[in-house]
């Protein structure tokens, strides 16, 4: 690859990794609300689910969700379906103790899975699969040059998300600043949710 399409993608990667989305809003409130280190395993998941679903669009599979809008709505309306039962799991915890014995929490294999549910996410490993891999005659080189920057850019994306999660948990823990805070999360994942359903049609 050269440096032009290095650029491009850093570029890319940036504005899909570090704009607010499901995942950033998701580890922020987890880290707010259980702390860093019981939020890690989905900071991990989601560069891991990440991952398998772009090699799965790099050897191919990926083109059916762009070739079958059924697919894609299936997809997008599931993924919206769980970000609201999210937001609405969110907007019931009023407190520390409260969060920490509630159902708000996103196991591994959920986080894993989410990106699969992630129309943006499909979206993004398309675009780069169509851009930089389809077509080259070194498609798998640069396919394993290409998964560990991306996961890398989703790791530390959602890493610098649950870390200002993580400095605001003493904070919140005042009075009803937690409950402001995850009604607030939970707007922004019902925002999320929207703006899926919206782009797709």
């Amino acid at each position: 690859m050269n440096p032009t399409e290095w650029s491009a993608l850093l570029i890319l990667a940036t504005a899909s990794s570090f704009t607010p989305g499901p995942n950033t809003a998701l580890s922020t409130a987890l880290a707010a609300n259980r702390g860093l280190w019981r939020s890690m395993h989905f900071v991990c998941a989601v560069p891991v689910g990440w991952g398998v679903l772009f090699s799965l669009c790099a050897v191919g599979v990926g083109a059916l969700v762009a070739t079958w809008p059924e697919l894609k709505w299936a997809i997008t309306l599931a993924g919206s379906a769980y970000l609201l039962w999210l937001a609405l799991q969110l907007s019931r915890s009023r407190n520390l103790a409260q969060a920490d014995t509630s159902r708000l929490n996103v196991s591994f294999l959920q986080g894993v899975l989410l990106q699969f549910l992630n129309i943006k996410a499909w979206m993004l490993a398309l675009s780069i699969t169509g851009g930089w891999i389809s077509g080259h005659p070194d498609a798998s080189v640069r396919t394993l040059l290409l998964l560990p920057v991306m996961m890398g850019f989703g790791f530390f994306s959602n890493l610098s998300y649950a870390l200002v999660g993580s400095l605001l948990r003493h904070w919140l823990s005042q009075g009803q600043r937690l409950l402001v805070f995850n009604r607030c999360m939970a707007a922004a994942l019902v925002g999320t949710a929207a703006w899926i359903v919206w782009s797709a049609t």
